[in-house]
Formats: structure tokens, C-alpha cells, sequence
């Protein structure tokens, strides 16, 4: 009994520990900085960067006060070698429309092309080479494992420290030269400004609109993602003990109630990026995100409707409940992934910490069903030996009746478990 007692806080204390490390992992993955860790193959270092929030792409450059040059570094990962990529100055405007263009691309010949490009219109531009409106010099490109660099040193026009930026790819076409990039997406949002001198970067409404991505993103993935598993193994594991009861249900309840709160929330900050960006539609990710939203909630009302644990429907509405909770779970994780790759992230930093996490849970998941397991086994064989030949499925109170929480199910979903005494 007492090892019981013992075993039972110190798995509660494990399980609010795990919580703890998943989101930590995940609020670690959003502070941190991809470009300012980053090492160039020339040995070349740059004093300031920016990520940039679309695209894959990053701006490292040093800013020199005395002439008012900038040595830079375009970076553009995640292509191959089917296109091209371009990063301007728009000395009058924020559109691509008179874009001071740097442009790179791999010849059929395996040497890349850097050069400078001038666009003077919106559509069929073919990125044609020509000089820029400010002194380039240096210009020069390199492409390696998916990322392509243009290095080269300007004079902003004007000697001015606050520009215009535009960057973009697209595919090559069948004669070799640039095509169209496409328009929607990403590919019409990748503007914005930058100041050299500060580092101070926006992107044209991006880098609020990135920011309000991010914490869509933490907070169905911590909620959907990572309480509603861990309210889970709670009460799948915790019950097993006498001295569990009725701690396994309140925390039980408390993970998956904090869950669907966060959730409503993130949920909602979905719909307001959503309708925030016009022609751009995530579909299966919405889709799932409502019938997320919607079996939850059908959770919350058909909790305040669960039948005692003696009346006839009861076993009707625990398979119910299992089988909508379950469903819950698995089209969390998988809309978890699908808004990932909608963050369209650098480094894919959010898949793999998230994947991490999974594993995580994953591995806890099998140790404590190998243990508890192996705990109503011995139990079972204690039983037999003792000569009553069956084990307690329930807690007694001596007259065969139970006492403590109601066993049945209860919270957002679990596997149901035999009660056993420590």
C-alpha cells in the first residue's frame, strides 16, 4: 500500500515534468535565431542578419558607416536546381514594379549565374541582365545542398540606410532563362523593408502577420498536441492505483479542459489569419482545424451528459467518448503537421521539435503501459496464490461496493484499465 502511495505522487510529478519539457521544447524552437547561428563555407561573417518571413530566406550583411556600403549575403534554401532566385531594392515603390534586381541560377552546365537585373514590369518579366540604378560590385553566387547565396557590395540609393526589399524564386524555363514565379502565396507576400544600420526589418504587415503564425502554432500545438496526450496517459496510467483516486481524474480533467481552452483560442486566431489573407487557403488544414474544433466541443457537452456508471447507456456513451477522444488526438497530430508546413518555416525547426516531442510522449507511452502492465500481472499472480483466484477490478469499501472517483470515463478520451489497489 505505501509503495503504492509513493508511486503514485512521484508518476504524477513525472508526468507534469514531461508537460513541462514539451513546452519548453517548443517555446525554445520559437526564440530561436536561424540566421545569427549560421556559418558561411568562406569563413565569411556577417554582423547583422534577418529572416525573412516568407520564402526560406535570409539577409546577412555588414553595414559600413564611413562610406555607406553594404556587403551582403542572400540566402535561399529549400530550391533545387529547376529555379532561380532574385533579392531587390525598390528604390520608388514596395511592389516588384522598378525592383533593382540581384538574380541567380544554375546553368545546364552545373556554373551558376549571378547577375543584376532592372524590372520595369509586374508580368512577364524574363529577368533580362542590365544595370541597376546604384553601384554593384562583387556580385557572385554559390549553390550547395538545396541553398543558394548571392553575395555581392551595394551602395544603397541615395546613401540611404532604410530601403525597399523584394526577394523571390521561380522555375527556369525551357530556354534556360527565368520564367514566372507564381502568383499567390508566399510568392506575392515576400516584400517589405529593412534598415541597415538598425537591423530593424518589416515586411510589409509580414512580420506581424509571421508573428501571429507563430503563436497559432504553439498554441494547438502545445494544447491539441501535447496536453490532450498527456491528460491521456494520466488517467490511463495513474487509475491503476488505489492511491491514484481521484487524483488521476482531476488531473485528467484539468489537461484536457486547459486543452480545449487553448485550443478555442488558437483555434480562433486561426480564423482571423485566415480571413486576413485573402487568396491564400490552407484548405485540408481548415477543414480539419473545424472538425477539430467541433468533435471537442461535442466532448465538453457530452461530459455534462455522461449517464451514471450503473445506468444501462452507459457503456453506449464510454464507446462514444473513446472513439471521438481518440479521433481528436489523431487529427491533432496530423493538422499539427499540416500547419507547419503552412508556417512554411526555415530549418523546418517547428516539425522536428514537435516530431521530438512526439517521441517523447511516444516513448513514455510504452514504458508506462509495460509497467503498469507488468504490475497487474503480478498482481494477478498474488491473487491466485492467495487462493481467491481473481483480482479486484475496482476499489472496495470491504461490502463489495466501490468508492472513490467514478471509473468510467471521463475527460476528452481514454483506454479504459482495470483499478488496482498498490
Amino acid at each position: 500500500m505505501a509503495r503504492g502511495i509513493i508511486r503514485t505522487p512521484l508518476l504524477g510529478l513525472y508526468l507534469y515534468a514531461l508537460l513541462l519539457s514539451s513546452w519548453m521544447m517548443l517555446l525554445s524552437c520559437n526564440a530561436q535565431d536561424n540566421c545569427s547561428k549560421y556559418k558561411f563555407s568562406s569563413n565569411q561573417v556577417f554582423s547583422s542578419c534577418s529572416d525573412l518571413p516568407y520564402l526560406n530566406a535570409f539577409l546577412h550583411w555588414n553595414y559600413d558607416t564611413s562610406t555607406g556600403k553594404v556587403q551582403l549575403a542572400y540566402r535561399h534554401i529549400s530550391v533545387d536546381t529547376s529555379k532561380w532566385v532574385a533579392w531587390a531594392i525598390n528604390p520608388t515603390s514596395t511592389g516588384m514594379a522598378g525592383s533593382q534586381a540581384l538574380v541567380a541560377y544554375q546553368l545546364s552546365d552545373g556554373s551558376i549565374r549571378a547577375y543584376t537585373s532592372p524590372i520595369t514590369r509586374t508580368s512577364g518579366t524574363t529577368l533580362a541582365e542590365g544595370a541597376l540604378s546604384f553601384d554593384v560590385s562583387d556580385i557572385s553566387a554559390t549553390y550547395a545542398s538545396g541553398e543558394m547565396i548571392i553575395f555581392a557590395t551595394i551602395t544603397p540609393p541615395g546613401n540611404s540606410t532604410t530601403v525597399n526589399q523584394v526577394w523571390q524564386d521561380g522555375p527556369i524555363a525551357s530556354g534556360g532563362t527565368p520564367g514566372q514565379h507564381p502568383l499567390s502565396g508566399s510568392n506575392v507576400q515576400s516584400s517589405g523593408s529593412i534598415n541597415f544600420a538598425s537591423g530593424l526589418a518589416a515586411a510589409g504587415g509580414g512580420s506581424s502577420r509571421t508573428r501571429r503564425k507563430n503563436i497559432h502554432g504553439v498554441l494547438n500545438a502545445v494544447s491539441w498536441g501535447v496536453l490532450m496526450p498527456v491528460g491521456v496517459i494520466a488517467a490511463r496510467y495513474l487509475k491503476v492505483f488505489k492511491s491514484g483516486d481521484p487524483a488521476w481524474f482531476y488531473l485528467h480533467v484539468t489537461c484536457q479542459s486547459s486543452a480545449y481552452i487553448v485550443g478555442v483560442v488558437g483555434w480562433a486566431t486561426g480564423l482571423k489569419l485566415g480571413s486576413e489573407s485573402k487568396g491564400i487557403t490552407y484548405t485540408t488544414h481548415r477543414i480539419i482545424g473545424i472538425i477539430l474544433f467541433c468533435l471537442a466541443t461535442l466532448q465538453v457537452f457530452a461530459l455534462l451528459m455522461r449517464p451514471n456508471k450503473d445506468h444501462k447507456n452507459r457503456k453506449y456513451w464510454n464507446v462514444y467518448h473513446h472513439m471521438v477522444g481518440y479521433s481528436v488526438i489523431i487529427l491533432s497530430c496530423i493538422n499539427i503537421f499540416k500547419g507547419f508546413d503552412a508556417l512554411n518555416n526555415p530549418h523546418k525547426k517547428w516539425k522536428r521539435a514537435y516530431m521530438g516531442v512526439l517521441i517523447s510522449l511516444g516513448v513514455n507511452f510504452l514504458w508506462l503501459e509495460a509497467y503498469t502492465w507488468f504490475i497487474v500481472l503480478k498482481r494477478q499472480e498474488s491473487s491466485q496464490e492467495g487462493g481467491t483466484g481473481k483480482v479486484s477490478y475496482g476499489y472496495g469499501n470491504g461490502n463489495g461496493q466501490e468508492t472513490g472517483a467514478d471509473h468510467g470515463s471521463n475527460g476528452f478520451g481514454y483506454g479504459s484499465r482495470p483499478h488496482y489497489d498498490a
